[in-house]
């Protein structure tokens, strides 16, 4: 694990990639283009990118129609109003009818930091995943992002990828496996499953290196694909460890851990303790101020995975 870059890096290389290898690709963009790094589309293959001005809806309704014409678009904005302003457009429009809309949700997260509230994505994987023909995905760093969006792009109906603006530690790299619906083991453990997607693997991962000094044994897996679920790898996980921790950048209502748990208590009922954000809005602040005061961070990830222990062994 070395270096930090934005995931939203990984976003735009993929749409680079994508443009330069296909003619049927359409990257849309609501006047947030830099942040988005779509503005690396329209500087470089302009033919390929549409700027629909602030209006999420509209963006969404116009992919449709590219979409019904047989081009793949790639919508891309702020994450919370693509997720909430437009989804009744994502909802009726694209899910309904299953078409092939691709949404590329930035700023998600708290670690938007001084945006505040108004623009910290915290509902937006409940609001994607409760949609019918809808994928979602929640990569952990930008090497992970490039492959999701990559893989999007080859899947037939709506996909969703959600990411920060914030850089995040690399935890992947060109050579680590990456397949839409399978979970990847991080680390092998015996002890407890940490399930974490986003930057929160990063951070799992050195929880569970700090634990192997106390010999606890901690399994890490990156659940980036909150659905479809990997079920299987989420059930041998919780028979082989008897307990689970999830760890998000996301309301823990609606989320992975409910996916999760969801999971489990239809086929292998376990102690479950879930980090992420405890049902509250954010607020402005440095992204690492506000990442620890609403403990999504390492030392918040073994307190549950210590509370979760005792669960297990009583």
């Amino acid at each position: 694990m070395s270096g930090k870059v934005p995931m939203r890096d990984g976003y735009g290389k993929a749409l680079l990639e994508l443009c330069e290898k296909r003619s049927d690709v359409m990257v849309l963009d609501a006047d947030v283009a830099k942040s988005t790094r779509t503005v690396w589309i329209r500087d470089r293959y302009p033919e390929h990118f549409l700027d629909m001005g602030i209006s999420e809806q509209d963006m969404v309704g116009t992919s449709a129609g590219l979409a019904l014409s047989g081009m793949v678009p790639f919508c891309s904005t702020y994450c919370v109003f693509l997720a909430g302003r437009a989804w009744d457009q994502i909802r009726t429009t694209v899910c309904y009818n299953k078409l092939n809309v691709k949404l590329g949700g930035a700023h998600a997260g708290i670690s938007v930091g001084p945006d505040g509230a108004t623009h910290q994505a915290l509902e937006d994987v409940a609001l994607m995943r409760v949609l019918p023909n809808m994928t979602v995905i929640v990569p952990c760093d930008a090497e992970e992002t490039r492959k999701a969006t990559l893989a999007m792009a080859e899947i037939s109906g709506p996909c969703f990828v959600r990411f920060g603006r914030e850089a995040v530690p690399l935890v992947t790299d060109e050579s680590t496996p990456f397949e839409v619906g399978k979970a990847r083991l991080c680390r092998d453990g015996s002890d407890v499953t940490v399930f974490a997607n986003g930057p929160m693997v990063y951070e799992a991962m050195n929880a569970a290196e700090a634990l192997a000094k106390e010999n606890i044994s901690v399994r890490v897996i990156d659940l980036h694909t909150v659905k479809p679920l990997d079920e299987e790898t989420v059930i041998r996980a919780a028979g082989e460890t008897g307990c689970i921790v999830t760890a998000e950048e996301h309301q823990v209502h609606g989320g992975m851990g409910s996916a999760v748990a969801e999971c489990l208590a239809a086929n292998c009922p376990v102690p479950v303790e879930m980090v992420g954000v405890q049902d509250s809005f954010g607020e402005s602040g440095q992204p690492q101020e506000l990442m620890d005061k609403y403990g999504l961070n390492q030392e918040n990830i073994e307190a549950k995975i210590r509370a979760v222990l005792k669960r297990k062994k009583a």
